[in-house]
């Protein structure tokens, strides 16, 4: 994931994090059922992904084009979170942006001005209109179902007139350059590329079929917190998290679209003077042991049991000579 953004010098360059998500939204937990309607449940949380994915893409790329805003084709990827601290559904896109772009015929590299990428107002409203309408739409083809005391939000009225005061509402986009560097927030956003919701180091305690785990309160200066759930309630909303298969997470747009990247980094490159991207020997040197570490923050060489002695390699065992081999079909 962070290839690409160093590829092109991202050090060096003025990068942004924007994160796109709701301040007043309903709770999207809510709209589903309890122990019933699982299927629907994991279309609904689905649908609520693609759309947060779909339109705040779109969002940032298009005030990037408009000539009264950057005026030019950006590059970036995006990681999709759903889960806030707590683990209940929270879907929230962010976004690792350069500070500038292409001119439109591909001559120039067109800076952002200092401090400044583009409008949060503009976005989030854009940003708004853009998913409201899709939501719109989904429910009208029948994408959205409600149950328990939401039932009567399947009537087409009281649906309109649920997200009528979003409508209204400030909408929340997050634009700032990283305070700690972009190395530092490659590093945030990657975290969880491999991984969903939690990680093992913040479960604390597993006894008499409850979970304890440890998170952020933000509501309350980011204070650490205990969380106790019963297992069956730590298991559903980890389970909210568990997108469907073949979704995409991961996602890049613009001139680190997979199709052109390598002609366009190599334009962007040119253009800002840089030098040409050579593969790193320290990351083709690295085996499986140390890529493990590096996604997942775990050691294979720390003691499973104690988690402070080392392990050591005592024997490798033999291959067995009565291992039956795969019998290939050639008809």
């Amino acid at each position: 994931m962070a290839t690409a953004s160093a590829e092109l010098g991202i050090s060096r360059s003025l990068v942004y994090r924007l994160v796109a998500k709701f301040r007043k939204r309903p709770q999207v937990s809510s709209l589903l059922p309890g122990k019933r309607g699982h299927k629907a449940a994991a279309r609904a949380l689905s649908e609520a992904a693609e759309a947060v994915v779909r339109e705040a893409i779109a969002s940032v790329y298009t005030i990037a084009a408009d000539p009264k805003h950057l005026d030019a084709e950006i590059g970036f990827f995006a990681v999709l979170h759903t889960w806030g601290q707590n683990l209940l559904h929270h879907p929230h896109l962010h976004c690792v942006v350069p500070g500038g772009g292409l001119s439109t015929d591909g001559t120039e590299w067109i800076s952002c001005r200092e401090g400044f990428f583009l409008s949060v107002r503009v976005l989030s409203r854009l940003f708004r209109r853009l998913f409201l309408e899709k939501l719109v739409e989904a429910f009208d083809v029948g994408k959205l179902e409600f149950f328990s005391s939401l039932e009567s939000l399947r009537e087409p009225s009281s649906f309109l007139d649920y997200l009528a005061p979003l409508r209204e509402a400030d909408w929340v986009v997050y634009a700032k350059r990283p305070f700690a560097g972009p190395e530092q927030m490659l590093d945030y956003v990657g975290r969880y590329t491999h991984r969903v919701a939690i990680s093992n180091n913040r479960l604390l305690d597993i006894a008499e079929g409850k979970i304890t785990f440890r998170y952020k309160d933000y509501r309350h200066e980011a204070r650490q917190k205990t969380m106790t759930l019963e297992a069956e309630e730590f298991i559903r909303r980890f389970l909210l998290h568990v997108l469907p298969e073949g979704f995409q997470r991961i996602r890049y747009y613009g001139f680190l679209a997979n199709r052109y990247r390598e002609q366009k980094l190599a334009r962007c490159r040119e253009l800002l003077g840089m030098p040409a991207s050579e593969p790193s020997d320290s990351e083709a040197s690295k085996d499986y042991s140390q890529r493990y570490e590096e996604l997942t923050g775990f050691s294979l060489w720390q003691c499973p049991v104690c988690h402070q002695g080392r392990m050591l390699v005592i024997e490798i065992l033999p291959k067995s000579p009565h291992r039956k081999m795969a019998i290939t079909d050639t008809s």
